[in-house]
């Protein structure tokens, strides 16, 4: 049985082009790259090359970027490395009301440390009101962090004007891009971001690789203490090998931006025009235009219940998709999507949508056959609501 790959959000599969690019740092540069022999200094003159890349992709400087173990760690640095770095200002940070888990718990122990966080609602096609938070930025705030992209339901946020409002009120701003970079282009300087999160995961490179860039002047507080890597910011040996195939994932995928976007975009359109075609109960969760290429969030009303069952259906005949975030599947109080409850469904509603993440190695053949397959199992459910 042919299987087919639609959760390109939760991760995407290695390159072998990718892989190609990281065998060296296994066999040949795999000093330490804090050594002052001849191993560990090439192995810091292809680090300082790697981070020159990520910079110059991001639009910052390279002593701007430091590398992490993931997304969740850079955010954690970002939230609680700026939280501790300038409490003697004041204690309250805004954050939207959809960031991801790894923000919003971050956030929750942050409360438990003593600081005031405001949760900025959003619209129901999950947009963040900028003028809202205008009014929320107050003399105490420290720090703005609004998610460039959701990971549940794609919306794109207006990171441009909430750059330009932060730098009015002199509040730094953190972005996490995870599920952004690599997919829409992205400037964090011309934007008036002061922190950005990015991963290699989600964009064909390898598990366990991150970056925080931090603009130069922002003071932050390092969560790890050690040998004093990454500028003293963040101590652990530098992963070379994840490096070299986190940089080499982000330049295949810079190179096609936009023609891959295109092509991702008519995918999902079809997808998205057979559900308006061939279901009356189905609608979409998010923004309709302004979202990522490949991204779609829908649901069926009335049969959001069976979501899961609906969900290992596809499974069952060879075709993955996401119930929401993949990192959800590790909430064991069941709860419903706080995305989806913060878009304004209900909390059965919140329990019912299917994420479609479409990647480079999807066809159109993929998604005939998904259509097809979808057909058969939705009618599947009918009668248990009959």
């Amino acid at each position: 049985m042919k299987r087919i790959y639609f959760d390109n959000a939760a991760t995407t599969c290695l390159d072998k082009r990718v892989l190609d690019a990281m065998m060296p740092y296994f066999e040949k540069y795999y000093g330490n790259a804090s050594s002052l022999h001849t191993f560990g200094t090439q192995a810091k003159e292809k680090l300082e090359e790697f981070r020159a890349k990520i910079a110059k992709y991001i639009g910052v400087n390279s002593d701007e970027i430091y590398f992490t173990s993931s997304g969740t760690e850079a955010n954690n640095l970002a939230l609680k490395g700026i939280a501790f770095a300038n409490r003697n200002k004041g204690k309250h940070i805004i954050v939207s009301s959809i960031e991801h888990d790894c923000i919003l718990n971050t956030c929750k122990w942050l409360e438990e440390q003593g600081f005031y966080i405001s949760y900025l609602p959003v619209d129901n096609y999950g947009l963040i009101d900028v003028v809202q938070l205008s009014k929320l930025i107050n003399r105490q705030t420290i720090l703005v962090s609004v998610m460039y992209a959701n990971n549940e339901i794609g919306t794109i946020e207006p990171v441009n004007e909430i750059g330009e409002l932060c730098k009015k009120n002199n509040v730094p701003f953190h972005s996490d891009a995870c599920q952004s970079f690599g997919k829409i282009a992205i400037n964090a300087n011309q934007s008036n971001i002061d922190l950005l999160t990015i991963n290699s995961h989600k964009i064909y490179g390898p598990k366990g690789v991150g970056a925080l860039y931090v603009r130069k002047g922002i003071n932050i507080t390092p969560l790890l203490h050690g040998g004093g890597q990454e500028s003293g910011l963040r101590s652990s040996t530098e992963n070379i090998s994840g490096i070299a195939g986190f940089v080499k994932a982000a330049e295949l995928c810079i190179i096609e931006i936009d023609k891959e976007a295109n092509r991702l975009v008519r995918l999902r359109n079809k997808i998205t025009g057979y559900l308006q075609n061939n279901f009356n109960n189905s609608y979409i969760n998010g923004h309709p235009e302004n979202r990522l290429p490949g991204h779609l969030s829908f649901s069926f009303r009335g049969l959001e219940g069976e979501t899961i069952r609906l969900l290992f259906m596809l499974d069952e005949l060879g075709i993955a998709v996401s119930a929401g975030s993949a990192c959800s599947s590790n909430d064991k109080t069941h709860n419903s999507s706080h995305v989806l409850q913060a878009i304004g469904l209900n909390p059965l509603e919140a329990r019912g949508a299917i994420r479609l993440s479409l990647g480079r190695f999807n066809t159109e053949e993929e998604i005939s056959i998904f259509t097809e397959a979808l057909n058969h199992t939705v009618h599947q459910l009918n009668p248990i609501f009959s």
